[in-house]
C-alpha cells in the first residue's frame, strides 16, 4: 500500500511546551496535509481533558482516556503502548521533563521510529552517547528542538560571524530568566530535579557553539538557594557559569527562576558577544511591541517566538507563526522528506538511506543532531559538578565527559 505522505505524531508528555508549541505545530501541519493522526501520552487522564478544552476544535488521542478511568491516576510508562502501534511512519515528540528525555528517546527509536526531544537531550553526557550510537546503528533521526536556532536575531550573528564581520570571538554575555511561579507551579513535581541552567540556560550555551562552532574547553559556575527552599521546594533560585572555549574566548551565562510573577514578560533574554572586528548585543525578550488591557495589564509581547494569527487562507482559522513553530516543523518535514526518499525501497537500503540524509543534515550544523546536543549536555553536567563542588573548574575529556580540576 502506497503511504500517504501522512506521520502519525505522538507527543509524550502534556505540560508546558506541548501545550504552547508542539499541539499547535502538530495540527497546523495536520490542515497542510503532513500529519494524520495526532496522540498526546501523558501520565494523567486530567491533562488529556484540559489539553481538549484549550484546542476544542483540534481532534487528538489520548491517554489515558479520561472517560475509562481515574482522571488523577498517574501512569508513568502510558506512552509504551502507543509506540507499539504507532506504525512505521511514526515520529515521536519528547516533552517531558528533562530527567525523562533518555528513557523516552531509546524506547522510541527502539520501536522504530524518529524523534524531536524537547532541550536539552539529556542532563548526562553517558546517557547523550548510548543515543548517539544507538540512532546511529538504526538510522533514527533524533532532532533537539533548541529553538533559540531558528530566532533570527541569533540567525543573524551567526551569518555574520560566519562572513566575518565580527573577526574572532572573545567574550560575550547571556541572561534567561523567568519568574517564580515557573518552578512554584509549572514545574513543582520536576524543579528540585533540573535548574534554571539545565533547563533554559543551555539554550545560550548551544547559541553560542551554533553560531561560533567553537567547543567548550572549561567551567566554572555558582548556584544560590534562598527564596525557592523558603517555599517548600529545594530548586536553584539562580545558577551562573563561565565558560572558556577552545579558542580563550569566555562567555558569561547567568539564569534564573525568582523574578517577580508581575513582569511585565515570562522570559527575560538576550546576548552580547565581542569579537575581533565587531561586537552585537540584543534583547531577545524586549521585540518593542506591547499590549495594555484591562484583563492583562501591561504585556511585552514577542511576536517572533510563535504566537496566532488570522489565516489568509481560512479567516475563521489560526496561523501560527514564528521561530517556535518553525523549529518544531523542522522534524516533520525532515522525516516526511527522508520516508518519502527511502520509500518502496529494500529495508537494508532504506537503512542506508536514512543514515546518509542524517549525517548530511549533521555535517551541515544548523539542525540540533545528536553530536551537536552534546555539547549542551556536557556542559549542563559541568556546571552540575561544579556546583556541587565549590566553583571548582570543571574540564572535558576528548569525548566531553567533564573531568573536576
Amino acid at each position: 500500500m502506497t503511504w500517504d505522505g501522512k506521520l502519525d505524531v505522538l507527543v509524550i508528555g502534556g505540560g508546558m511546551f506541548c501545550e504552547d508549541a508542539v499541539l499547535p505545530t502538530a495540527f497546523q501541519h495536520r490542515r497542510y496535509g503532513h500529519v494524520g493522526r495526532v496522540i498526546v501520552a501523558s501520565r494523567r487522564a486530567a491533562t488529556i481533558s484540559r489539553l481538549r478544552e484549550l484546542f476544542p476544535n483540534d481532534e487528538f488521542d489520548g491517554v489515558p482516556e479520561p472517560a475509562k478511568g481515574n482522571r488523577e491516576k498517574s501512569v508513568p510508562d502510558s506512552y509504551k503502548p502507543v509506540l507499539e502501534e504507532l506504525g512505521e511512519h511514526g515520529l515521536v515528540y519528547v516533552t517531558t521533563p528533562d530527567d525523562m528525555h533518555t528513557q523516552m528517546v531509546l524506547d522510541a527509536i527502539e520501536a522504530g521510529h524518529h524523534v524531536v526531544c524537547m532541550k536539552p537531550l539529556c542532563l548526562k553526557v553517558a546517557e547523550a552517547w548510548r543515543i548517539i550510537e544507538r540512532a546511529r546503528e538504526l538510522g533514527a533521526y533524533v532532532f533537539t528542538e533548541y529553538h533559540k536556532r531558528r530566532d533570527r536575531a541569533v540567525r543573524a550573528l551567526r551569518y555574520r560571524y560566519r562572513k566575518g564581520d565580527l573577526g574572532e570571538a572573545l567574550y560575550g554575555h547571556a541572561w534567561i530568566e523567568e519568574p517564580k511561579y515557573m518552578p512554584l507551579d509549572k514545574f513543582r513535581r520536576w524543579a528540585e530535579r533540573s535548574s534554571p541552567f539545565e533547563y533554559i540556560g543551555t539554550h545560550y550555551v548551544d547559541a553560542f557553539y551554533y553560531v561560533t562552532g567553537l567547543m567548550p574547553r572549561r567551567v566554572a559556575a555558582f548556584g544560590q538557594k534562598k527564596y525557592l527552599p523558603a517555599q517548600g521546594s529545594d530548586a536553584y533560585d539562580a545558577i551562573q557559569a563561565v565558560i572558556e572555549w577552545e579558542n580563550g574566548a569566555a562567555f558569561w551565562v547567568q539564569t534564573s527562576w525568582v523574578c517577580p510573577d508581575k513582569n511585565a514578560k515570562m522570559t527575560q533574554q538576550g546576548l552580547m558577544l565581542q569579537g575581533t572586528k565587531g561586537e552585537y548585543k540584543a534583547d531577545h525578550a524586549d521585540r518593542n511591541l506591547y499590549f495594555v488591557t484591562d484583563d492583562k495589564g501591561f504585556e511585552h509581547y514577542n511576536p517572533n517566538f510563535m504566537k496566532p494569527y488570522d489565516d489568509w487562507d481560512a479567516p475563521d482559522g489560526i496561523d501560527w507563526t514564528g521561530y517556535g513553530f518553525e523549529s518544531n516543523s523542522q522534524g516533520i518535514l525532515d522525516v516526511r522528506r527522508m520516508l518519502s526518499a527511502a520509500e518502496g525501497k529494500p529495508k537494508a537500503e532504506q537503512l542506508e538511506i536514512r543514515r546518509r540524509m542524517i549525517e548530511e543534515w549533521e555535517a551541515g550544523g544548523l539542525r540540533c543532531m545528536p553530536r551537536h546536543a552534546l555539547v549542551g549536555v556536557a556542559v549542563n553536567e559541568a556546571v552540575r559538578l561544579s556546583v556541587d563542588n565549590g566553583s571548582r573548574f570543571v574540564t572535558f575529556d576528548e569525548k566531553m565527559y567533564p573531568i573536576l580540576e
